[in-house]
């Protein structure tokens, strides 16, 4: 029997037809004998209708009563589906994101996840009930009521799928996977049937939109093997893995703590002390019900020991599964595995900057103070003679209203002469592990833009990943002409969006 973590999108319960449709799903894993956790976003357009009468009555309203606003509609969600599934004959039990453990920082509105003591979820499925969790949220150590930020809801899912130690973690949403490309855009994108988690951090970070990068990111540090299909459907999806055992096996601290583990070696004595010197254990965590293990001895748990255990424990439980082969590593792995796209983002330019040490240090200082995410920087040669420079940079477009009023503030000291601000840009993203070790592929992307016309603003690479701005009003384009180039169509079209929003 396999405990499985199933979280469904907006538009998967965006009415009450849906929220049934998803019941029979949830009933039909069950009647299969898995034990079944579900976690729920808000119903279709619910955050943006409270975001809305938030900005009718407040100009600026307060991000702790925006949190506990905003954290309704996933409240909504979860106590509908439990009734649900309750219709159908199978017992539910549902609970916000602090009754089901998570807990944050107190960072209102993109609060971050710093534990999970998932109790009364184990609690739950112990005594054979669903367990239906309000996604999106958290509490905080004052007891706050917090929320994780856009797509927070899969990020909850696979910290559940982690504490729980689940077999899997199933992401449904709108589409019949991740593809190749939006198929919004492309319509002749291909699905694809396995990515690694690698790859898949790089398509989430630029601007796919299927999976949250927070999530892919804890999946990927905790082990938990991501399912990404469409609750409209029954196709297969796209399976996302780690498909290398990186670092050496972590045993749980404490021996038997973790049945499915290797007990862990004796450790050698320290330095100078007695073979036989008696060490206090110290405290675990239960990683299944979230309780402390302090046996006879243990030393007094306090923060950092229980989040060191329960890492230890669910670690040793996510190295233990098999992982399949990296898909890299087939001799017939393609080069490229997909094209990401993001409108999300604005960039800041800064004409005249003094071609100085520590100019450049000086600015991002500034500009982190003001809370804002970089993404790509490009500084361009100093012109000859005048020892000034141009330095641009994007970010998302929620930060560049805090960034540019930073940097506006601090003209006089920085020294530069004009900021120039560019909303209507558009990131295009190559991904593929393949291109690691195949040349020509810059040369590949650089052409296909330029046969059809289209100027690059600004390049960034990483090992696996080439990113370019382009104008927004061409993006399409580029996707369309970039996706061809790499002979990504399929024969046919294969996608089906059958919501609005592809989360």
């Amino acid at each position: 029997m396999a405990l499985v973590v199933q979280k469904y999108g907006g538009s998967s319960v965006s009415d009450v037809e849906a929220i049934r449709r998803v019941a029979r799903r949830v009933v039909a894993t069950r009647k299969a004998g898995n034990t079944v956790v579900v976690v729920v976003s808000a119903m279709g357009d619910t955050t943006d209708d409270l975001l809305d009468m938030a900005g009718a009555i407040s100009a600026k309203p307060p991000a702790r009563e925006m949190d506990i606003l905003l954290s309704a509609g996933e409240r909504i969600s979860m106590a509908l589906l439990a009734m649900a599934i309750g219709e159908l004959g199978v017992p539910a039990r549902a609970y916000t994101g602090a009754q089901a453990g998570v807990l944050t920082d107190s960072k209102y509105g993109r609060a971050s996840i710093v534990g999970v003591l998932p109790e009364r979820i184990a609690r739950a499925i112990q005594m054979g009930a669903v367990a239906v969790v309000a996604g999106f949220q958290g509490i905080n150590e004052v007891e706050d009521v917090t929320t994780l930020g856009r797509g927070g809801s899969d990020t909850t899912a696979v910290a559940l799928a982690a504490a729980l130690n689940a077999d899997v973690c199933e992401i449904y949403t709108d589409v019949d996977g991740l593809f190749t490309a939006d198929p919004r855009i492309v319509p002749t994108a291909r699905r694809i049937e396995a990515l690694s988690s690698e790859e898949t951090l790089e398509m989430a970070a630029n601007g796919a939109k299927i999976l949250h990068l927070r999530a892919v990111e804890y999946a990927r540090r905790f082990g938990v093997p991501l399912h990404v299909r469409s609750s409209f459907s029954d196709k297969t999806g796209t399976w996302i893995y780690d498909g290398r055992r990186e670092g050496a096996f972590i045993p749980p601290l404490v021996p038997g703590a973790d049945d499915d583990a290797p007990s862990a070696p004796t450790p050698a004595p320290a330095s100078g002390a007695p073979a036989d010197a008696s060490v206090p254990p110290a405290p675990a965590i239960d990683a299944v019900t979230g309780r402390v293990v302090a046996p006879d001895g243990a030393l007094p748990p306090d923060g950092a020991s229980v989040g060191a255990a329960h890492t230890r424990a669910v670690n040793a439980r996510a190295q233990a599964r098999p992982h399949p082969s990296a898909q890299e590593d087939h001799v017939e792995a393609p080069v490229i595995s997909g094209i990401a796209h993001d409108r999300s983002q604005d960039k800041i330019t800064l004409v005249g900057v003094p071609d100085v040490p520590g100019a450049a240090a000086r600015i991002f200082e500034i500009v982190a103070r003001a809370d804002t995410n970089i993404d790509m920087i490009v500084q361009d040669v100093s012109a000859e003679g005048t020892g000034l420079t141009n330095i641009s940079f994007t970010c998302p477009d929620g930060d560049s209203a805090a960034a540019r009023a930073a940097l506006e503030d601090a003209q006089d000291e920085l020294g530069f002469k004009t900021l120039h601000f560019n909303p209507n840009i558009g990131k295009l993203s190559l991904v593929g592990a393949g291109m690691r070790s195949h040349p020509g592929v810059s040369a590949k992307l650089f052409g296909a833009l330029s046969e059809a016309g289209i100027n690059i603003d600004m390049i960034s690479t990483s090992e696996i990943r080439i990113s370019v701005v382009v104008d927004d009003a061409v993006l399409d384009e580029a996707v369309r002409a970039v996706h061809s180039a790499f002979g990504l169509n399929a024969e046919a079209a294969e996608a089906v969006v059958y919501g609005g929003t592809g989360r």
